[in-house]
Parts: structure tokens; sequence; C-alpha cells
């Protein structure tokens, strides 16, 4: 890891932190726990100047993201959809915001499966409905190289598409310039560095030479 990576993850250690501070403490009617709030809330405040330097934003850009991801404690969870067709193709995304290929997926909301909240978000950005069949496995974001602010779990599923008929037309489609299907031998060059790594354990487990991922020590 590079020292601008360390000091990011070290910011959000102590959103983390702070997070877990201020939720337990805002159960608590004791004197002091007024005291402790404040203390928290400056943790806080140094997470989002430490990542504010990392990421060269300006600290006010961050301010946005203090009640949804800085006073939200562990790191945060998404699911990707690796769908992959009778033919041994994979349906990826070209991103709006990177313009890179990858699997549609994304945050997981309270209240629904890990696969529930897989297949909704695939749905959304491509238009296609699926079954999830297996767990890929779960990813570390720091090992895998994804590209992000804070530290997050992939959990990537694969999944089978049954049907096909509105492709490219999700409810998501501002968030996607593309949507094509990909033989495993004929991937495009410009994969998001984040599924460079996680396209090919689906494939692993899609052909049955592969139990689900996980990653056994972050060697970081």
């Amino acid at each position: 890891m590079t020292l601008v990576q360390h000091i990011a993850l070290w910011a959000d250690r102590l959103r983390d932190i702070a997070a877990l501070g201020l939720h337990y403490t805002g159960l608590s009617s004791s004197p002091d726990a007024r005291y402790d709030r404040e203390r928290y809330r400056a943790v806080q405040d140094v997470a989002m100047e430490m990542l504010a330097a990392a990421t060269q934003e300006p600290v006010a850009s961050l301010e946005p993201l203090r009640a949804p991801i800085f006073s939200r404690p562990t790191p945060l969870i998404t699911g990707d959809a690796a769908i992959i067709d009778d033919a041994g193709r994979i349906l990826l995304i070209r991103r709006a915001d990177n313009r890179c290929w990858a699997m549609p997926g994304g945050a997981l909301e309270v209240g629904e499966t890990p696969a529930e909240g897989t297949l909704r978000e695939a749905y959304e950005e491509t238009g296609v409905q699926c079954k999830a069949m297996a767990l890929v496995g779960v990813f570390d974001s720091r090992c895998c190289g994804s590209v992000s602010r804070h530290h997050m779990y992939h959990l990537v599923f694969l999944c089978q598409p049954s049907d096909m008929a509105e492709i490219g037309h999700g409810s998501c489609a501002h968030e996607v310039l593309d949507v094509r299907w990909f033989a495993e031998d004929a991937l495009p060059g410009d994969i998001d560095p984040g599924h460079v790594s996680r396209i090919p354990v689906a494939f692993r487990v899609w052909h049955g030479e592969a139990p689900a991922f996980f990653d056994r020590q972050a060697g970081l």
C-alpha cells in the first residue's frame, strides 16, 4: 500500500471508531456521555480531514457524507452479480463514473438479503432478471484492487439470467453507459480495477473449479 492508501485506511478506521462511539454514547443518559459525544465528533472531524487530504478533495465536499457514511459503523457492504449465460458469456456494464467495464451491483440495503440486494442492483442497472445460483466469494476492497474512499466488503454471486428481453433498460440507466455480453476469452481491456481479479474467480466457480473465495489474510 502507498502512503496515501494508508492514510485513507487510517481515516476509515477513525470513521468507524467515531461512528461506534457516537452510537453507544447516544444510548446513554449519563452526564459524561455528552462530553464523550463531543470527543467522538472531533475524531469524526479528523477522519474527514485525513480523507480529504488523501483524496485531494475539499473537506466541504465530504460534509454531505457525515450522516450516511461517517456516522455508520463497520465496513460498507456491496453486492455484485456475475451473470453468466449458458454460452459462457458474462454480462458487464460500462460505468458512467469511470467509463470502465464492471459486473453490475451496488450497495445493499437494510431489510434485504445479500442475494436479494445483488439481484435488485443487477436488474436496476441492466434490466435483466436473474437467479442467484452460488456465492462466488467475499472480497476485501483493500485486497482486490477496488478504488474506494472507504473500506468495503464485496459479495459476489454467480447468477443465471432468466429474462434478457429488457437488456440495457434498467431503472438506473443514468449510471450505465452500455451493457454487453462478453466471452471469457474476449473480455474488454478497460475493466474496473476492482473487478479485474474478481471476474476470473466468477468463471472458475461457474466452471466448478473452485469453492467460494474469501480473503484468508489481508497481507497489508
